[in-house]
């Protein structure tokens, strides 16, 4: 895992997930320690180095696939958390915590020595139910009542990812956009 890391970290990417799957799968999942994301040519590149590299250091593979994490990013560990700061994420605990296991929140923050890791999370609210086509979408509540921060330890988390944040736009901007036409 250390030596993978180093060679990623040496071509721009990080590493966020090495795992060996069954039929001699390897998968390698980067991401770009910068805003834009890891692209196919990355992937190419780091797929052509790590191949060279198992080759010398004698890894038994058959198949290596290396992506990008997708817009659900897995969180490993303090790091992950700490740079998405503000961001959505949804977790799976080991045990419950108020009698749920599955959490979803914004992070606040996150900190602590090694060991001893934890995270701030501001709950989101539950979903708003989309009422059948035909029906009155029930009243709003006025005093809603501010949602819970909860703070966790990380060896409590069994796995987190962010939510995906999918803008499509909206209708009004879809209708203003100009339409081009082909013509032969």
């Amino acid at each position: 895992m250390a030596l993978v890391d180093r060679t990623v970290a040496g071509l721009g990417c990080e590493l966020v997930d090495l795992e060996r799957v069954g039929h001699g799968l390897l998968r390698v999942t980067l991401d770009a320690p910068t805003p834009g994301g890891i692209g196919l040519d990355d992937c190419e590149r780091v797929s052509r180095q790590l191949t060279h590299l198992f080759a010398v250091e004698g890894v038994d593979y058959d198949r290596l696939e290396v992506s990008s994490p997708g817009l659900d990013r897995p969180l490993r560990g303090a790091r992950d958390f700490a740079r998405f700061v503000g961001a959505e994420v949804a977790l799976q605990l080991f045990a419950p915590h108020d009698g749920r296991r599955r959490l979803r929140g914004t992070v606040l923050a996150s900190g602590g020595e090694p060991g001893a890791e934890w995270v701030r999370l501001q709950e989101s609210p539950p979903p708003v139910a989309v009422p059948a086509k035909g029906r009155r979408a029930p009243a709003k509540k006025k005093d809603v009542a501010p949602l819970p921060v909860l703070e966790l330890r990380l060896a409590d988390i069994d796995r987190a990812r962010l939510v995906p944040q999918v803008d499509f736009g909206s209708k009004a901007r879809a209708k203003a956009a100009p339409v081009k036409e082909c013509s032969e």
